[in-house]
């Protein structure tokens, strides 16, 4: 696992507890919006020569909704869901934005990297070539 870069965590005031805060807000309209469903959540991991990073993204189209970018080291996942709910005599919308950007493996090919979509998961997938990944190395160090 050490070639996987450390990831920054997400700059926010509420930690990543979405199930909690979401059955407790549920009840208050008013505080609906702010609540962190609208936090990404992320998993990585190295696989084969492979970085493969998972997003939690369910009820978008990733044809229109996603627009991931690959910069100097960084890859930057954005996405937006719009939903639209009715029942009688009453509709609701509900709006939001998602951007998360984490720091890609040293060898990392920026360009060979594939992104899949399947059942709210975003799936990219990164080419890390098994002869560029390198061992922990351990430096002697000298008194004196």
């Amino acid at each position: 696992m050490a070639d996987l870069p450390e990831r920054r965590r997400t700059l926010s005031w509420l930690p990543d507890w979405s199930d909690f805060w979401s059955d407790l807000w549920n009840g208050f309209p008013t505080l609906a919006a702010i609540r962190p469903s609208h936090l990404m959540r992320l998993e990585d991991e190295m696989q084969d020569g492979h970085y493969l990073l998972r997003a939690e993204l369910p009820g978008i189209d990733p044809e229109k909704d996603v627009d991931i970018t690959v910069s100097n080291g960084t890859l930057t996942i954005k996405a937006e869901r719009s939903e639209k709910k009715e029942a009688k005599g009453r509709s609701e919308f509900c709006y939001g934005s998602f951007v998360r950007t984490v720091t890609l493996p040293a060898a990392a090919d920026e360009d060979n990297i594939k992104a899949t979509y399947d059942k709210g998961i975003l799936t990219v997938d990164v080419a890390v070539p098994k002869e560029a990944t390198q061992a922990e190395k351990h430096i002697a160090v000298k008194s004196g």
